[in-house]
């Protein structure tokens, strides 16, 4: 979603008090039509009010809906509460709303009894232990009414789900009931699936596990033994324990039983254990699926067992079937049945079964390394070759679903063994120019995943990927333009270094003869990831006058400015400092318009304020830097007089200890000192930024850390070189060996970082004390270096495809936000924090909440009353909890005391845990006031205090005057 997507200020929304009244208006209205209305619009409501206190009220008034309305309503009502299942645990008053819905239990209409069954099921997961809600179900179990038994079906697999108790008191009922003759067999099917939530405790497990193993073999037709081995996969995958036994038990299904449905089901049901628990499919069970599919003579049934297989193939799995094998040194890779079984498929006639064959290979060959396994590298590269030549061609839905895992595939074996990079890149190349557009498209994505792995392939693309361009029709449709970003992103990608004046033309003229703006944005977008910023800049200076919304021609705007700052560092020349300053001062110029072009692009309801950021953040980096390289030079002016030594005996500073300081050289390097705390200040900043962007993508991150790592890295050089060399250390700064990098821009900075610490470190090990000259010169071509690495600007400055947001209410709160809570100073405040976690159209997409960090702090912000000696804990209220939300909700409480007399400043602060236990500083922070006030006795004892204080005062100035 781009942020200006929602660049409108919106129309004036009700509050939810309003909401709620109009609804209820139409709740009470004398129409049908207009109850039912108001009824199914509930769920908005819940959605965008989500806290108790509405939902409690809105519940209420559904249940007395419920119970006094007729089937229809009841029935709109029922699809509301399953509709709004997560809200349920917020209902505050649920006896009230349990007896409400109740009621109807008793109704002569066998309809009305099974809405109100399917009600209480719905609502299991906060009422699971009404033993009023159990007695009704399996009353209701032995109904003569077909739509009041399915009900009481339906109540009873949910409370089973909840509720231990239920599950243990209705299983036997269960069990009665499958097993007697009276049951017809269409009521059987339904009643199984119940079985599967027998997994509270092992006896209960085991007992429903033997039920079903005689229900198997007592009812062989083929609708029983599908629910039946089903509810066991489901029981087994529950219980965990039996998994092994229910993985034999489906593969001799498998293999035995002739008929196709079972088979299917089987197949269906090992692929949900083979992705649920990889690590107990042992070589035996593998094997055995593998002769299953060697033998079966149906390509639909081969295709289901090879999926199996392909998932297995890239879990733990795939290792035990190749270690534990029975005299595995002795045999060879190609006599194992898995290799045999995906060589013949590799070049089968059905797409899907190919697809299966090539990506085991893939996976042998990326997970198994040992020698003998390495031919099987080649037979996944020719595999992978057939493929792509046979789906490229074709330009159905299939065959576009077979070239992704086909693609995928190849990047990840590229990744993995990256020798056989070349035939993979010479055959996708040669296939780009005769394939379909839709498959053109994914190709060039998989070459740019490619290229970005290994640079060392993109200069050989390059001309075959300009022929195409060139070749791309005069049409405009919607394939053609995604074409032209896709070829477009590999070009940028390929051409690394910069891209030359013909192939910018050639770009712009295509843009020009067959594109929309839309298509030039995308294209630009991509220009600025990759760091190709003169390109962009032409790009979004061509779009400004095609826009219709000023927020959109500001935001425009301002990209062209900042694409036109990073091309003036691309001027950058190693010791030439004098036109380094000037670049730097043209940036700055530029990025000073385009901040104010930013902030004119953002509206309320967005922000912009992780790109506000990002660019505040570099142009206060380009300024540290303009100062640095100013400051170097000044040293290099201003050579140590003979009084040097003097001038560090009489004044304490430690930097004048070095007896070479001169007067302005103390000046200097008093600058050099506040020069490396401002880069340790922008680097803490970055970590800010960082932290504060919970919901951007890993590369974006990534990129952040990389402006991070160089403002600590020049801040480490300025104190090894010049302030103190002798306890700089450079073991925590030396890179990681040879981490994965996923971008060219994280290439190069990595190898700057790496070439500048090895420069400051040969420096401080050949001449003990660095000469000013060389440590200054070292320091500017640092600067140089960083800067000559073109910025790239992320995903997320353009695109947000994960949303997350934390709404928090409090109470008690003042109905005016300026007014304050009034507490007495002996009493404590217990202020309770509630909260809903808001989601996007993408929840969890690079990281999910696992928890929310509350803290809460109050400030004294006036005094009332005398000043009394009060214990320094009695201050000020400092508390952090950790709650994990339910159904994005959490709600906690703090208990505060407020002992001093006067007004407090109450500050909530919300913070995010994610799942790997990283803290991300996302908001909000909300603010109330409380006034603390004396308690009636202590003022009253005060009173009583001073009025008794009051006479003997009055008669110590008469003996004072008296004695006058």
């Amino acid at each position: 979603k781009s942020f200006l997507a929602d660049a409108g200020y919106g129309e004036q929304e009700l509050d939810a008090n309003s909401a709620l009244m109009e609804l209820d208006k139409g709740l009470r209205s004398g129409k049908l039509g207009e109850q039912c209305e108001a009824v199914v619009r509930f769920p908005r409501l819940f959605q965008k009010y989500p806290f108790p206190i509405l939902i409690n009220s809105a519940f209420l008034k559904l249940a007395d809906v419920f119970r006094v309305g007729n089937n229809f309503l009841r029935l709109c009502v029922l699809k509301v509460t399953q509709q709004s299942e997560k809200h349920l645990e917020k209902i505050l008053n649920v006896d009230e709303f349990v007896k409400r819905v109740f009621s109807v239990i008793h109704s002569n209409d066998p309809v009305a009894r099974a809405i109100t069954l399917r009600m209480l099921g719905s609502m299991a997961s906060i009422i699971p232990e009404r033993k009023n809600a159990h007695h009704s179900i399996r009353q209701s179990l032995d109904s003569h009414d077909n739509v009041e038994v399915e009900a009481a079906i339906f109540a009873a697999a949910n409370f089973s789900a909840q509720s231990k108790d239920f599950a243990v008191g209705i299983c036997n009922k269960i069990s009665e009931m499958i097993q007697g003759l009276a049951t017809p067999v269409d009521l059987k099917l339904k009643l199984i699936p119940i079985l599967q939530h027998m997994h509270h405790d092992a006896s209960l497990a085991s007992s429903s596990r033997q039920l079903l193993q005689q229900l198997v073999t007592s009812y062989p037709s083929t609708k029983m033994v599908i629910v039946t081995l089903h509810t066991f996969t489901l029981l087994a995958a529950s219980s965990l324990v039996d998994i092994p036994k229910q993985i034999q038990l489906l593969l001799q299904y498998l293999k035995n039983d002739p008929r196709k449905a079972v088979k299917r089901l089987a197949i269906q049901d090992l692929r949900l254990l083979a992705n649920k628990t990889p690590h107990t499919w042992s070589r035996e069970n593998i094997q055995a699926l593998c002769e299953s599919a060697l033998n079966t003579p149906y390509d639909s049934l081969k295709m289901g067992m090879l999926s199996v297989l392909s998932t297995l193939s890239g879990t733990i799995a795939i290792k035990q079937y190749f270690s534990s094998a029975p005299g595995a040194a002795a045999t060879t890779a190609r006599s194992f049945d898995l290799v045999k079984l995906a060589q013949e498929c590799c070049y089968h006639n059905n797409r899907g079964i190919a697809a299966h064959g090539v990506r085991i290979l893939t996976n042998i060959s990326a997970s198994c390394q040992e020698k003998d396994l390495l031919p099987l590298e080649q037979d996944a590269v020719f595999g992978l070759e057939a493929l792509l030549v046979l789906c490229s061609q074709d330009d159905s839905p299939g065959a576009q679903a077979t070239l992704k895992i086909t693609l995928t595939c190849m990047v990840k074996l590229v990744k993995c063994r990256p020798h056989l990079s070349q035939s993979v890149v010479e055959s996708l190349l040669a296939q780009l120019h005769s394939a379909q557009d839709n498959a053109r498209i994914l190709m060039c994505h998989c070459l740019a995943a490619i290229a970005m792995q290994l640079p060392v392939l993109a200069d050989g693309m390059l001309g075959d990927l300009m022929d195409l361009y060139k070749l791309i029709g005069q049409s405009a449709t919607d394939k053609k333009q995604e074409l032209l970003v896709s070829l477009a992103t590999v070009i940028f990608v390929s051409s690394q270094k910069a891209l030359s004046t013909e192939i910018k033309t050639v770009i712009k003229q295509q843009l020009e003869n067959a594109s929309n703006g839309w298509t030039a944005y995308r294209i630009a977008r991509q220009a600025s990831r990759m760091g190709n910023h003169d390109m962009a800049r032409e790009l979004y200076q061509s779009l400004l006058t095609q826009v219709a919304s000023e927020h959109f021609y500001f935001w425009l705007n301002s990209l062209k400015e900042f694409s036109h700052a990073e091309q003036c560092l691309t001027g950058l020349q190693e010791d030439n400092y004098s036109s380094a300053l000037s670049c730097i001062a043209e940036a700055l110029k530029s990025y000073h318009k385009g901040i104010a072009s930013l902030t004119a692009a953002s509206t309320p309801l967005n922000p912009l304020s992780f790109q506000c950021g990002f660019v505040k953040l570099r142009i206060d980096l380009l300024q540290a830097f303009s100062q640095l390289i100013c400051t170097c030079n000044s040293l290099k002016t201003s050579p140590p007089p003979a009084i040097a030594t003097t001038i560090a005996m009489t004044s304490g500073n430690d930097l004048q200890r070095c007896g070479r300081i001169s007067n302005q050289a103390l000046t200097l390097s008093l600058q050099m000192k506040h020069s490396m705390e401002e880069f340790r200040n922008l680097a803490t900043r970055y970590g800010d930024l960082y932290q504060s962007s919970f919901d951007a993508d890993s590369a974006t991150l990534r990129n952040v850390e990389l402006q991070q790592q160089s403002c600590l890295l020049i801040s480490h050089a300025i104190e090894a070189l010049i302030l103190d060399p002798e306890s700089a250390s450079f073991q925590e700064y030396s890179s990681n060996g040879t981490a994965h990098v996923e971008s060219e821009y994280e290439r190069r900075m990595m190898s700057v970082f790496n070439h500048v610490l090895e420069e400051v470190e040969s420096l401080n090990r050949k001449y003990a004390p660095v000469s000013y000259l060389a440590s200054n010169t070292c320091l500017c071509n640092a600067v140089i270096a960083l800067l000559k690495v073109p910025l790239s600007f992320q995903r997320y400055f353009f695109q947000k495809l994960q949303s997350t947001s934390i709404k928090l209410a409090l109470s008690p709160s003042p109905r005016n936000p300026a007014e304050p809570i009034a507490v007495q100073n002996n009493q404590q405040l217990a202020l309770k924090v509630e909260g809903v976690v808001q989601h996007g159209s993408k929840p969890g997409l690079f990281r999910k909440i696992q928890s929310v960090c509350l803290n809460v702090s109050s400030v004294l912000q006036s005094k009332s009353g005398q000043d009394y000696k009060i214990p320094i804990d009695n201050m000020t209220n400092e508390m952090e909890q950790r709650v994990e939300p339910h159904n994005d909700y959490f709600s906690t409480q703090f208990l505060l005391n407020f002992v001093i007399l006067g007004t407090h400043n109450i500050t909530v602060e919300s913070s995010v845990i994610d799942s790997n236990g990283i803290v991300w500083k996302t908001g909000p922070k909300t603010t109330i006031f409380v006034k603390s006030l004396e308690d009636p006795y202590s003022q009253q004892v005060r009173l009583q205090q001073q009025q008794g204080q009051a006479p003997s005062q009055q008669q110590q100035q008469r003996s004072a005057y008296s004695r006058f």
